[in-house]
């Protein structure tokens, strides 16, 4: 296992020898693998693109590690926070690309993807020839566009090496968690791309989350993504309904949610991010259901999870109810709210401190 993994660290520093050998070499330890730990100026500049709730988070947590971040978003405002801290600014996605070793984005859908690396200001707009030797877009998005965008990258070049043949690398690396996890540092990235490319980037990636999963060629990142929030939104209606049930029979959510969290119904949805106001301090829902996933955003999610599956015609029908579900959330106007909101404007549950049923 350690020759194995060995090689393939010799042949992805000759591959890419714009990036230090040290880089690679360093984390290396023979017999116990690669080090989740790298001194972060051995990754160069970073330069991260997207600035909203979860990626302002994962970009600060990089700051704090110490790494050199520049930023980029469309929104100035949330570019100025960045900058009051000394934190370098870029206008384009192409300036960040030109200023940095290592590109990481986080945006809302597949079009912003499709705009920030080939639109006009692209990252892959300045030709063929990149600075940057990784890129991670950590978007939920379809796995198509993620194939797509990969394989642009892979048919350029090195700029540090002009006389190279080899491509840089990109990853599909999107996370779960949500903006808590974004916070804390804790997130789980599901990672698509060649492997040498993940073993790489893994204490990158761990510098903002506790865990990186491997699942294979590019694209299975995006693909495992849209599976598991198609899994959290089923989950999260289930447990909704429940406890919006038990009010109803006279069991307080709090004594209900202890049941679930030893038992059989146990899930993230009850134990970590539970939907019920009062029940569980620092989620949405104890913050009126403010600052969290948005319920619109999900319903993208599950789009893309009922589109991939009649592409490869598997069946979906909870994909397309739970789809429903959400979007009547948001014709209702709370496409903003968290998407645990399900308890309150589609259940009719009640706020723990406002049960007087029990």
């Amino acid at each position: 296992m350690a020759t194995t993994s060995y090689r393939a660290l010799l042949y992805l520093s000759r591959r890419h020898p714009a990036a230090p050998s040290s880089l690679f070499l360093r984390r290396f330890h023979v017999g116990r693998g690669f080090s989740s730990s790298c001194a972060p100026d051995e990754f160069g500049s970073i330069g991260f693109i997207g600035l909203g709730n979860m990626g302002s988070r994962m970009a600060n947590n990089l700051v704090n590690a110490g790494y050199r971040v520049a930023v980029h978003d469309i929104n100035h405002d949330a570019m100025k926070i960045f900058a009051d801290k000394g934190v370098p600014t870029k206008d384009t996605p192409l300036d960040v690309a030109e200023a940095s070793d290592v590109v990481i984005s986080m945006l809302p859908s597949s079009s912003h993807v499709s705009e920030v690396y080939t639109g006009s200001k692209g990252v892959l707009h300045g030709g063929k020839s990149l600075r940057p030797w990784l890129l991670i877009d950590c978007s939920t998005i379809d796995p198509q566009t993620s194939r797509r965008v990969s394989a642009l990258v892979s048919n350029c070049t090195l700029k540090e090496n002009k006389d190279t043949t080899k491509a840089p690398m990109m990853l599909d690396a999107p996370v779960s968690g949500g903006v808590p996890a974004a916070e804390a540092g804790t997130l789980t990235f599901m990672v698509g791309g060649e492997e040498e490319a993940y073993l790489a980037a893994k204490p990158l990636l761990l510098s903002m989350g506790k865990s990186a999963v491997y699942c294979g060629s590019a694209g299975n990142g995006s693909a495992a993504k849209i599976c598991n929030n198609l899994a959290l939104a089923v989950s999260m209606l289930g447990v909704s309904e429940a406890l919006a049930l038990g009010q109803s029979l006279g069991i307080k959510a709090s004594v209900l949610t202890r049941i679930f969290n030893s038992s059989s119904a146990r899930c993230w949805s009850s134990d970590a991010y539970n939907p019920v106001p009062g029940v569980m301090d620092g989620v949405p829902s104890s913050r009126n259901y403010e600052g969290g996933f948005a319920s619109k955003l999900m319903v993208k999610d599950l789009g893309l999870a009922a589109a991939s599956a009649k592409e490869v015609g598997a069946r979906h029908p909870l994909a397309t109810q739970v789809t429903e579900m959400y979007s009547k959330i948001c014709e209702e106007g709370h496409e903003m709210k968290d998407f645990s909101c399900v308890f309150r404007y589609l259940y009719s549950g009640v706020d723990e401190h406002d049960d007087q049923r029990s």
